[in-house]
C-alpha cells in the first residue's frame, strides 16, 4: 500500500473554485466513508480548511487510486469533475509525506508560518480516528506532521513570519481603514496598529468555532468596547461571551444573539467579522447596505473568513464599507517572509520526510524478520525435543546446557543478517528485501501476515495522538 493526496488549496485554485468546493463537516464525514468503500482505499483522511481540501489515502493501485479519488471529492463537493480537474494537485509515496509535513510547518499557508493549521491537522486526524478510517500509515504520516510542524515553530523564526488568519485580516482592516471623516473613504494610512484601529469600538463576532472564537479573543485584547457573539446554536455563543468575560480574562462587555438577529445588529456594530459553515450568505449586500445607510462619520469594517464565503462580496461596491475576505488575504499575502527562517523550515521538513520514510521501509520488512526468528525457534524446538527423545537418559541439566547452546549458535547465525536486512530496508528501493527474505527462508506468507496484523491492531488505538 502507498501513500496518496489528492487536493487542491489556493496555490491551486481560485478562490471561487474554493469556495464552491467546500466541505460541511456532515460531507466530510461522508467523503471518508466512501472512500474506504473504495477498491484502492485502505485508510483514508480529509484536511479541509478555509483555503484547501485535500484527501490523504492508503491506495494499492496509483492510477486508480487519483481517478477514485478524484471522483469522490468533486462528488462530495457538489462540483463537476471537469470543473476541479485543472486546480487538483497529486503527491504520491514521499512526495505526499513532505506536502503534508510543509502544510503543517505553515509553509503552505496563505499567510506562510501561521500555527493555526496545526490545529486543523490535529482536528482532521481525530475525525478520521473517531470514524476509524485512518489505520497504522495515517496515524504515523498525521502524527510525525504535528510533530514536524511543533518542531519548525520551535528550532526556527518562522513565527515571525507566521500569523493567523485572524490576525493578519485585521491588520488589513487596520491599516487600510477608511478615515471616517466622508472623504470619499479615503485610507487611514499604511502602520496603523491594530491596537489603535480596534479600540472603543463595537464588534460583532457571527460563529461561535475556533477561528470565531480566536477573533472574539483578538479583538477583546485590542481592546473594543463590547462584543456581540452570533451563532447558529446559541448555548455555543453563551460558552464563548462566558469565557470572554471570566475573571483574569479580557473583561469586555460580551453578549450572545441568535444567528438570525446578526443583520439587526449591524447598525451598531464598526466591525463585524464572520466564519460560520453556511452554505449561504449571512450577510447580503443589501442588509449591508441598509444597515450603513447615513453613517459617513463611522464605516463599517467586515472581515469574511468563511469558506464558501459568509458575506456577500457585492459588499466591495458600497460606501463606507471596507470588506476583507479569503481572496483579498490571498492578494495582500504575497509579501515573502524572512527568507532563512523559510529555508530552515525547508531543510527540517527534508530530514523529517527522510526519517519518516526509512521508519516506514523498516516497518514494512520487521514483520518478516519476526517470522523467520519465530520459525527458527520453531525448529530449535522441535530439534532439541527429538534429542530430548533419542537420548531419554539425559539429565535436565544438560539438556538445558545443550538448548541453550543450540539457541544462540540459530541467534548467532540470525543476529547479523537481520539486522543488515533491517537496514538495508530503511534506504530507498529498499522494499524488495522484505520479499527476498521470505523467499530465501520459505517463509509462509500467512505467519508474516498474521504478525502484521498482530501489529497493526496494536498500533490502532483511536486515542493515539489526542495529547
Amino acid at each position: 500500500m502507498s501513500l496518496l493526496v489528492v487536493g487542491l488549496s489556493h496555490r491551486s485554485a481560485p478562490v471561487s473554485v474554493l469556495e464552491r468546493a467546500a466541505l460541511t463537516a456532515d460531507a466530510q464525514a461522508k467523503l471518508l466513508q466512501d472512500t474506504l468503500a473504495t477498491e484502492p482505499a485502505a485508510e483514508a483522511a480529509v484536511l479541509a480548511t478555509c483555503n484547501r481540501i485535500e484527501l490523504y489515502a492508503d491506495v494499492d493501485k496509483f492510477h486508480a487510486g487519483v481517478a477514485e479519488l478524484s471522483t469522490l471529492l468533486a462528488r462530495h463537493a457538489g462540483a463537476g469533475l471537469e470543473e476541479l480537474t485543472p486546480y487538483l494537485y497529486v503527491h504520491y509515496e514521499d512526495r505526499a509525506v513532505h506536502h503534508l509535513f510543509s502544510v503543517a510547518c505553515g509553509l503552505d499557508s496563505m499567510v506562510v508560518g501561521e500555527g493555526q493549521i496545526l490545529g486543523q491537522i490535529k482536528d482532521a486526524l481525530a475525525r478520521s480516528q473517531e470514524l476509524h478510517t485512518a489505520g497504522r500509515l495515517l496515524n504515523d504520516l498525521f502524527q510525525s506532521a504535528l510533530r514536524v510542524g511543533k518542531r519548525a515553530h520551535s528550532e526556527t523564526g518562522i513565527d515571525r513570519a507566521g500569523q493567523s488568519l485572524v490576525s493578519f485580516g485585521l491588520e488589513q482592516l487596520a491599516e487600510n481603514a477608511p478615515s471616517g471623516d466622508g472623504a470619499a473613504d479615503a485610507p487611514s494610512g499604511s502602520g496603523t496598529s491594530v491596537e489603535d484601529w480596534a479600540k472603543g469600538k463595537r464588534a460583532l463576532v457571527i460563529g461561535a468555532g475556533s477561528m470565531s472564537s480566536l477573533a472574539a479573543a483578538t479583538l477583546a485584547r485590542a481592546g473594543v468596547a463590547e462584543i456581540a457573539v452570533a451563532n447558529r446554536t446559541r448555548s455555543r455563543a453563551e460558552r464563548l461571551v462566558e469565557i470572554l468575560g471570566q475573571p483574569g480574562g479580557t473583561g469586555v462587555a460580551a453578549r450572545a444573539l441568535p444567528i438570525a438577529e446578526a443583520t439587526d445588529e449591524l447598525p451598531r456594530a464598526d466591525i463585524v467579522v464572520s466564519c460560520t459553515g453556511a452554505t449561504g450568505l449571512v450577510l447580503p449586500a443589501q442588509a449591508i447596505e441598509e444597515a450603513t445607510a447615513g453613517r459617513a462619520a463611522r464605516p463599517l469594517a467586515l472581515l469574511d473568513l468563511a469558506m464558501p464565503r459568509d458575506i456577500d462580496a457585492a459588499a466591495h461596491r458600497l460606501d463606507h464599507v471596507h470588506l476583507v475576505d479569503i481572496e483579498s488575504l490571498a492578494a495582500a499575502s504575497a509579501d515573502a517572509p524572512m527568507a532563512a527562517d523559510v529555508e530552515r523550515v525547508q531543510h527540517i521538513v527534508a530530514q523529517e520526510v527522510d526519517a519518516f520514510g526509512a521508519a516506514q521501509r523498516a516497518a514494512h520488512i520487521t514483520p518478516t524478520v519476526v517470522a523467520l526468528r519465530t520459525m527458527a525457534a520453531d525448529v530449535v524446538a522441535a530439534e532439541t525435543a527429538r534429542l530430548h527423545g533419542r537420548l531419554p537418559g539425559l539429565g535436565e541439566r544438560e539438556f538445558a546446557e545443550i538448548t541453550q547452546t543450540v539457541r544462540r549458535v540459530v541467534d548467532k547465525l540470525l543476529h547479523a543478517p537481520t539486522v543488515r536486512v533491517k537496514q538495508l530496508a530503511s534506504e530507498p528501493g529498499g522494499a524488495g528485501y522484505a520479499d527476498a527474505l521470505r523467499t530465501l527462508f520459505d517463509l509462509d506468507p500467512q505467519t508474516v501476515a498474521a504478525v502484521s496484523r498482530a501489529d497493526a491492531s496494536s498500533t490502532d488505538d483511536p486515542n493515539r495522538g489526542r495529547s
